[in-house]
């Protein structure tokens, strides 16, 4: 029982700590990434035109970091035994409104290799990460193997009785 408890409050301290992050984090880093892509197409030449294209991705990663935050707050309200994701993967969603902006730009789809492709398939500009240190917040970088700790920890108690 002291165990669990110990893995509760564990998840319920960590998990308040991956939200501030997200949310500290990931609008830069969505921004950062569709910059960089802008810049490698070369496709938006004219500058009163880019300046808008960087308005929206500013914007399109606002509307997406408000929905993962959402989503990371109710997913870290339910019982462990009840969480079928991880915040990471849940973060990892993030891309779906940059990608709806790049698309609408016409913007072609960027190689990726085929790990990516497989486990990622509707990252198609390859904005996603596959950690949270790629966010570069160094707080958040070491946050979801606490998490998961924690989470064993709880596990672990609750079905070793």
């Amino acid at each position: 029982m002291v165990a669990e408890a110990r893995g509760l409050e564990q998840l319920a301290q960590v998990g308040a700590l991956i939200v501030a992050g997200v949310e500290r984090a990931l609008p830069a880093h969505l921004s950062r990434r569709v910059e960089r892509l802008l810049d490698a197409w070369g496709g938006v030449t004219d500058p009163d035109r880019r300046a808008e294209i960087t308005a929206s991705a500013r914007a399109a990663a606002a509307v997406a970091t408000a929905r993962v935050v959402a989503a990371l707050r109710d997913f870290l309200t339910l019982d462990p035994d009840e969480q079928r994701a991880t915040p990471l993967q849940i973060v990892r969603t993030s891309v779906r409104e940059p990608t709806a902006l790049l698309r609408e730009l016409g913007m072609p789809e960027v190689v990726r290799d085929e790990h990516d492709e497989r486990s990622w398939p509707d990252d198609v500009y390859g904005l996603g990460f596959a950690t949270f240190a790629e966010l570069g917040d160094d707080d958040l970088a070491p946050l979801h193997l606490v998490w998961g700790v924690a989470k064993a920890t709880v596990m672990k108690a609750r079905h070793e009785r």
